[in-house]
């Protein structure tokens, strides 16, 4: 109750969620002592697979036993998620004190959630300046609230492409522009760029950041991964090989996250030895990026066949779920919840040989498009259907034996669908 009652002040505090500037969490940090000076940090930008790299580098450096903090945005399920320190997230009296005490320093004055959030967590991570801070962007970066480092161990380039158009103006929304939000503040230090999944993408990034003095290695150029028999994948850079068992994570494009994870570290010079990336690679904690449901009250409804949930709520991520799907021999079911603000056919548009579609309300979010909209919008499908609830639409899918069931379209959506299980 104390935590939620802090967050509803924090709402209050300025009349936009987003509004792109960094003075007022300057401000705040300059009367907190600028802790984000005192600590150590690879900072993640991109579009796609910043929280999975950030949990697949969390996964190896625990299995190390070196201690981190994170920081990711949005949470799924609580928001404590996004603090955690010391590899343990916080409790919600640790939480609830954490911003109780950040507030006061605020004084009521107008600054957005996520700058009164970021300004939490570097506070609380100044305290432990021997931890490596893993810290996921959040808007862009250019103007986001976590790009007020001085400094830092690394920068991790994820996919990039396009999405949160509207938060740009219309004669900028172009992948240049998006590649220049997310990459022209990067600190030097490192910097690590994964897979793009367009030739014109990374030739952006490259001239970008072609006169940041950073020591920097491309996917592709200077690390790389290939797919071995027997359940094994290659990782490969000037350093040399790693023949590693494929991870506990679905996709392939999990592959590209973790090849880009082990290439930071391996860059970092962090003493990190192969066995421990070898193990842990197989504890990576991967919340609605293709998660099995394998227990609870949704499993019970679909008994033996499988139950993936995966928050991805753009064209990129459509593509990668959907090649995932295709390399299963089974019938393929989706069911779809989406925030108005996307290219909903667009994104539905990736699925290839889906035999039925269902549409839901996502419960609890004003932002997003009615399930019945949806079905509406969706006119490149045939034979859409619309269920109120994640309970009835799963019910009345007809399912074959092994079929899948995939709930997508939005990590809100994802964060009530396993908060209800």
């Amino acid at each position: 109750m104390k935590l939620q009652k802090i967050l509803s002040n924090f709402q209050k505090l300025h009349p936009k969620e987003i509004d792109l500037s960094l003075d007022r969490i300057q401000n705040l940090c300059k009367k907190l002592g600028n802790p984000q000076d005192k600590i150590k940090a690879i900072s993640v930008v991109g579009t796609n697979g910043k929280n999975s790299t950030i949990q697949a580098i969390y996964a190896i450096l625990k299995e190390a036993n070196l201690k981190c903090n994170v920081y990711t945005s949005p949470h799924i399920q609580k928001i404590n998620e996004r603090f955690v320190f010391n590899n343990q997230e916080l409790n919600d009296e640790e939480l609830a004190d954490l911003l109780e005490e950040v507030e006061k320093v605020n004084n009521n004055e107008p600054i957005t959630v996520f700058e009164m959030l970021s300004a939490c967590f570097f506070y609380k991570a100044a305290q432990y300046p021997d931890n490596i801070n893993l810290i996921e962007s959040g808007l862009f970066h250019r103007f986001d609230a976590t790009n007020i480092l001085k400094s830092n161990l690394a920068s991790i380039v994820t996919s990039i492409s396009k999405d949160h158009l509207d938060w740009l103006p219309k004669e900028n929304q172009t992948i240049e522009q998006i590649v220049f939000e997310k990459t022209s503040a990067l600190l030097n230090s490192n910097i690590v760029i994964a897979k793009q999944n367009k030739k014109e993408t990374m030739e952006c990034i490259k001239k970008t950041i072609k006169h940041n003095s950073s020591n920097k290695l491309f996917f592709n150029e200077d690390y790389s991964y290939s797919i071995q028999e027997n359940g094994f994948f290659y990782y490969e850079d000037k350093l040399g090989g790693l023949k590693l068992p494929l991870p506990n994570v679905l996709g392939q494009f999990q592959l590209e996250n973790i090849s880009t994870a082990i290439a930071t570290i391996r860059t970092l010079n962090l003493g990190i030895q192969g066995a421990e990336i070898e193990s842990g690679i197989q504890k990576i904690h991967n919340l609605a990026r293709l998660q099995e449901i394998k227990s609870g009250k949704l499993k019970e409804l679909v008994k033996n066949n499988t139950l993936l949930v995966s928050g991805d709520h753009n064209p990129d991520g459509a593509r990668v779920v959907n090649e995932y799907l295709q390399t299963l021999d089974c019938n393929k079911h989706i069911i779809l919840g989406m925030m108005s603000n996307k290219d909903h056919n667009e994104y539905i548009s990736y699925f290839k040989n889906i035999s039925t579609l269902t549409t839901i309300d996502i419960p609890n979010q004003p932002n997003s498009i009615g399930g019945k909209d949806l079905k509406n919008k969706l006119n490149s499908f045939k034979n859409v259907q619309y269920k109120e609830d994640i309970f009835d639409a799963i019910k009345s899918i007809s399912v074959k034996k092994n079929d899948v069931i995939l709930i997508t379209g939005s990590l809100y959506l994802a964060g009530e669908i396993l908060n209800l299980n």
